[in-house]
């Protein structure tokens, strides 16, 4: 009779939201009992979370709940508020505005209403996002995305995500990792020991040496083990998207009970564009830029001047943080039996969260091809495939966001400019002069942005589909104008039914969501 193998064994270096959210998420789907694989997570105490965004897409709901979190506890220990969307300033235009809902856009008889918003007087016609969903108006108006009676997570009607403070964030997901088996050692990797198999071993020390059957590499942008030990090549995408640096700031509101955006506000300027969050105490801001069209020195007066706008002589001693990125990804980001995830594994810049939203999609794949037993070889080429067609999808939807821009300033001009469009980008903007972003152009398993969000983009910039010469395949106009006009009453009827932003963060704070939309969560201490 054959011996029973022991379970692979995981050891995952670095902390922060990657490798905690690694953690955590391997520790709860694969259980930790005697046939489940040991994950052990090395992190040095003097390294901190770059948390540059501190945003999410809808996902991190079905992250957190699978991972047992009660949505009310995360709020509170994360000092998180809701996100609807992005609310975009000035990128088209100066005195220009759009947004990008989270919510997709309504129907009208089982056809999509972006063609008859289209055929609309274009002089009359409201903003797209405003016209084919309630979810901007809400957002607008300071309201949030649901009432405190109707529960956690998936209660309610709206569409959601969270701003939230990357730093306590971590801690959380380092608390339930631990409770679900996982071993937490704090230490230094000095050394990486590389074999026929990869890695064969970290040397840290305060504990040694440690080694795993398996590695995932959250040492950030240094990637100690895929880049400096393994050597996996890294593609640039500099030539597509331009912006290299931030520069932030963590300001407190001024009376602590200023209104809470439940939108990120993004702002355009000179040679790149600022985020605007709001959590429950402060507001995090930073303006990212292309180091090429701006010197630090400017970058940190522009990011300056818009904090004066709410602070006034006060944003001058705030403390500014400088951050550098390279802007590209791995193409190789699981060598032999070392997987990255986060920044080791790439990173674009914080538009869109694309940076969690990355990390979410890595720790998934791998949960689903991670090989308990057996050569490691088929995963990994799979794992590398889906991850590389991720990251070039999603270079061509940032990209949307800066090449149909009319802003004068050169580093606009040269996001313009045809020789830095993605060849299939450039295909799909030919085939939507003549008809909208349809789900064809699109890949449900690999676009991790649905089609609607292509369409919120595309016509908040104005982009010109001319539907002239079909005017006639689109029958249903007045059932169309009716779902327009129900749209604006719901709207309405949502403003004055939803509670302010602030005011429901408080309340759950307090005491929670009055019904669980779900079972009761694990509380873990």
């Amino acid at each position: 009779m054959t011996p029973e193998k022991p379970p692979r064994s995981i050891l995952i270096a670095g902390g922060g939201t990657a490798g905690w959210l690694a953690a955590c998420y391997l520790a709860k789907v694969f259980g930790h009992g005697p046939t489940s694989p040991r994950i052990t997570l090395i992190e040095s105490p003097d390294i901190g979370t770059i948390g540059v965004g501190e945003g999410s897409i809808p996902t991190i709901r079905t992250t957190l709940q699978t991972l047992g979190i009660d949505e009310a506890e995360f709020l509170r220990e994360c000092s998180a508020t809701f996100k609807q969307g992005i609310r975009f300033v000035d990128w088209e235009a100066e005195g220009s505005a759009y947004s990008h809902p989270f919510e997709a856009p309504y129907f009208t008889d089982g056809a999509g209403l972006a063609p008859y918003w289209l055929l609309q007087d274009k002089a009359t016609r409201r903003p797209f996002a405003e016209a084919v969903t309630l979810q901007t108006g809400v957002a607008n108006a300071g309201r949030a995305p649901k009432r405190i009676h109707e529960g956690g997570y998936f209660g309610g009607r709206m569409n959601y995500a969270y701003h939230f403070d990357a730093g306590k964030f971590g801690r959380l997901l380092a608390r339930y990792a631990r409770a679900y088996g996982v071993t937490h050692l704090e230490g230094r990797i000095t050394e990486v020991k590389t074999g026929s198999h990869g890695i064969s071993s970290l040397v840290s020390p305060e504990h040694g040496e440690l080694s795993a059957d398996f590695y995932i590499d959250c040492t950030g942008f240094s990637a100690l083990l895929i880049g400096q030990a393994l050597g996996a090549p890294f593609l640039s995408v500099k030539d597509i998207l331009l912006t290299d640096s931030a520069v932030a700031i963590q300001l407190p509101y001024a009376d602590g009970k200023e209104a809470i955006p439940s939108h990120t506000l993004a702002t355009a300027h000179e040679a790149g564009w600022t985020w605007d969050i709001g959590l429950d105490s402060r507001r995090g801001v930073g303006y990212v830029y292309s180091s090429a069209h701006s010197s630090d020195e400017r970058a940190l007066e522009i990011l300056r001047g818009y904090l004066r706008r709410y602070l006034g002589d006060k944003a001058d001693n705030a403390q500014a943080r400088l951050i550098r990125f390279d802007t590209g990804y791995r193409t190789q980001q699981w060598v032999k039996n070392c997987c990255a995830i986060g920044l080791s594994a790439g990173f674009y810049e914080p538009l869109e969260a694309t940076g969690i939203m990355m990390i979410e999609v890595a720790i998934g794949l791998l949960v689903d091809l991670f090989p308990h037993d057996g050569p490691l070889d088929a995963a990994a080429d799979l794992f590398n495939e889906r991850m590389r067609q991720r990251y070039e999808k999603t270079a061509e939807f940032l990209k949307l966001h800066y090449c149909l821009s009319k802003r004068p300033e050169p580093f606009w001009r040269a996001n313009a400019d045809p020789a830095t469009l993605p060849d299939n980008l450039k295909r799909l903007l030919d085939m939507w002069r003549s008809r909208p972003p349809s789900r064809f152009d699109t890949l449900s398993d690999i676009d991790i942005f649905p089609v609607s969000s292509y369409q919120y983009i595309l016509y908040g910039l104005n982009y010109p589909t001319d539907l002239s010469a079909q005017a006639g395949v689109h029958s249903r106009i007045a059932a169309a104008e009716q779902t327009f006009a129900r749209i604006l009453a719901f709207t309405e009827g949502a403003v004055r039914d939803l509670p302010l932003h602030r005011d429901l963060i408080e309340q759950v704070y307090a005491r929670g969501f009055s019904t669980p939309a779900a079972p009761r969560a694990l509380k873990i201490q």
